[in-house]
């Protein structure tokens, strides 16, 4: 099981978001996270296909979307075409997952399921075989800066069992709160892909916020386990 880390471009500074993006891949981040909120879903609103496609313009890394809208389906094509590598979708918001699956990786981008943090695991436990990647809400979606909520471990967990039954490999991202005092339990529970928005961005040295990062991981975490 390999570990990335991926920078949630919600909490970068918007006035230098090339700049931001870039010194993020320079210090050795695996993926680059764009949080696409409609103001519906979850009450903010955030960043439309315009800013993915200039992401993609300055970066090599992946770009990980994940859509915290009502009604995914509608903007599946814009971001795929705006660059979107990875497109998640709410299993709470998504009323045929499966088409929109298919869809995904009809416009040549990973599908992932999301679940936010009351949601039950069993929700989406059928669809894990059909996806790329599962993405746990640690947090309530629409808002940075929230600490992690502690009783979303145990779904990590039982989530990770799923994905190591699959004969395939199935990345289990975990969103929210995760900062260098919470990735060990995270990563304890199966996690292998950790979002970080605030975290990474306040830390003031990027390069050292990574190399700290995959210290704590290396310490404490066998990259052998699980999937």
């Amino acid at each position: 099981m390999s570990f990335r880390i991926a920078p949630s471009i919600l909490s970068a500074d918007f006035g230098r978001l090339a700049e931001e993006v870039r010194a993020a891949e320079q210090a050795g981040a695996d993926w680059i996270h764009v949080d696409v909120m409609d103001g519906h879903f979850v009450p903010n609103l955030s960043i439309g296909p315009a800013v993915v496609e200039a992401v993609a313009k300055v970066t090599s890394l992946p770009l990980d979307v994940h859509l915290m809208v009502e009604d995914p389906a509608r903007f599946l094509k814009p971001f795929a075409r705006a660059g979107a590598n990875t497109i998640g979708i709410h299993v709470e918001a998504c009323r045929q997952p499966q088409r929109s699956f298919d869809e995904i990786r009809e416009l040549g981008a990973r599908p992932c399921i999301v679940l936010n943090p009351e949601t039950p695991p069993e929700s989406i436990r059928a669809l894990v075989p059909e996806v790329d990647q599962v993405l746990v809400m640690t947090v309530n979606p629409g808002f940075g800066g929230q600490d992690l909520i502690r009783t979303t471990l145990p779904k990590l967990a039982e989530i990770r069992r799923w994905i190591d039954a699959q004969e395939r490999a199935i990345d289990l991202v975990v969103d929210g709160g995760v900062c260098l005092e919470t990735l060990e339990d995270v990563a304890l529970n199966g996690a292998n892909v950790f979002v970080m928005g605030s975290a990474f961005f306040q830390s003031g040295d990027y390069k050292l916020f990574v190399e700290r990062v995959r210290a704590l991981l290396e310490a404490h975490v066998d990259p052998s386990a699980g999937g």
